[in-house]
């Protein structure tokens, strides 16, 4: 009788994704939307403060959006991909290491193993063993730090930034088109709270931390941020 090969995989529920596979653009997602919603609603309460028409107030907000939307990707592009400069620097410094005096590189390994709890001998032979199957990348792995969880990506990090900056700001946006002129600081500031509270427990929710702490640091913030920008604004223009 033959035997049919089983195609569950045992290490199925220890290899499914942890919080921390998300890190790289949820950070990104997170930073983008609430920079969108809390820089865009910020431009139109200062304005709305110093300003008694409608016009002015929504092309500010749009030209908020769109710059915005645009820097955060750059900006998230070139700071990421500085990033993968350097990881990319000390991987090929390492493979020199590696090649050049390959001995004291597997003693510096299985030093490394021997500091996180093994035995020197049981220390050694991991090391022999892992240099064998994949030296450079076990000495990226385990010398370096670097992973695929923590390893940067320039374009999906500025794709993520910019993407969420303008769904962030698509929504101060849409109040400032449709929000009655007369209360426009009162509704931009009730909305935007509003939308960081939704945001903040999504972040939560999305990385596995504590609601109300999401919640509560993002709706701070923003409150703040808000509360500042229409005090410029009154100061420097006509209160509505």
């Amino acid at each position: 009788m033959s035997i049919q090969p089983s195609h569950t995989n045992p290490l199925k529920n220890y290899l499914s994704p942890h919080y921390i596979h998300k890190s790289n653009w949820l950070r990104a997602a997170v930073l983008g939307a609430n920079d969108g919603l809390l820089s865009t609603a910020s431009i139109v309460v200062g304005v709305a403060a110093a300003s008694d028409a409608r016009e002015p107030i929504i092309l500010a907000a749009l030209a908020g959006m769109v710059a915005g939307a645009l820097s955060m990707a750059a900006g998230e592009y070139v700071s990421v991909s500085s990033q993968t400069d350097i990881e990319q620097a000390d991987i090929a410094r390492e493979a020199e290491e590696l090649k050049e005096d390959p001995e004291t590189e597997l003693q510096f390994l299985a030093t490394i193993y021997e500091q996180r709890g093994l035995k020197k001998e049981t220390a050694l032979q991991v090391a022999k063993e892992l240099t064998a199957h994949d030296a450079l990348g076990t000495h990226v792995r385990d010398e370096l730090g670097i992973n695929e969880i923590s390893q940067a990506k320039p374009l999906q990090a500025a794709l993520a930034s910019g993407a969420s900056f303008t769904v962030g700001a698509i929504l101060p946006l849409g109040i400032t088109i449709l929000a009655p002129l007369k209360h426009m600081i009162y509704y931009q500031y009730g909305f935007t709270i509003v939308f960081l509270m939704l945001l903040g427990a999504v972040a939560a929710k999305t990385g596995g931390s504590r609601m109300g702490k999401g919640i509560l640091r993002l709706t701070l913030w923003g409150t703040v941020a808000m509360v500042l920008s229409a005090a410029v604004g009154s100061l420097f223009g006509v209160a509505v």
